[in-house]
């Protein structure tokens, strides 16, 4: 199983990226708990120029509790992962898969935290399909 659910390139800038991936995540019921600056942090530690990379830790507190409340272990898993990279004509949006990642351990095969990986990878998936469909242009009559 690819540890990737869905991979695609967002026209702007990094900001303008994670805003987008924000709102589309809070469509889907996650909101954004954590981010790591890839480039800010390894040109403090190691003083290397690299381009902008970000790690943001997506959450759905409902699909969280569920899968907690059936094996706490999931809590080493959790946030899920997204990576937005900037890339020459655009930034590059990574989604982690649930599925994959709660494999890790023999965790899917409770069927508890099999379904919350399922209904939490259903959702990562439309918010990847907001993302990547043309919005409907506004009519104004």
């Amino acid at each position: 199983m690819d540890a990737q659910l869905a991979q695609f390139t967002l026209a702007g800038d990094i900001d303008a990226a994670q805003g987008q991936v924000a709102a589309a995540l809070q469509a889907e019921g996650f909101g954004v708990l954590t981010q790591v600056d890839v480039q800010q942090t390894l040109r403090a530690k190691l003083g290397l120029a690299w381009p902008g990379h970000r790690i943001l830790g997506v959450c759905n507190p409902h699909l969280a509790h569920r899968a907690l409340q059936a094996n706490p272990l999931v809590g080493l898993l959790l946030p899920c992962n997204i990576a937005l990279e900037r890339v020459a004509d655009g930034v590059q949006v990574t989604i982690a898969d649930p599925q994959a990642l709660l494999a890790v351990g023999g965790l899917l095969e409770d069927p508890a935290i099999a379904q919350v990986a399922q209904e939490a990878r259903a959702r990562l998936r439309r918010v990847a399909q907001a993302l990547t469909q043309p919005q409907a242009e506004e009519v104004v009559a």
